[in-house]
């Protein structure tokens, strides 16, 4: 089965440059990540990690 798909993928012309899309897809996406967590503010990051110690006062 893998051979048919192989041989199937082999024959289209242009099908080299898929792998080299979704690699840099894959890696923009991670360095953007990365840029986003070094850039956000301490002070956001701090307020978010207290937010499951918070009591509600808006309780149903």
């Amino acid at each position: 089965m893998l051979k048919f798909i192989k041989e199937n993928l082999t024959t289209i012309d242009g099908i080299a440059i898929f792998p080299l899309i979704s690699f840099g897809i894959f890696f923009l996406f991670f360095v953007l990540l990365l840029v986003w967590v070094f850039t956000y503010s301490k002070k956001d990051i701090t307020k978010l990690s207290e937010l499951p110690f918070k009591e509600e006062d808006n309780r149903l």
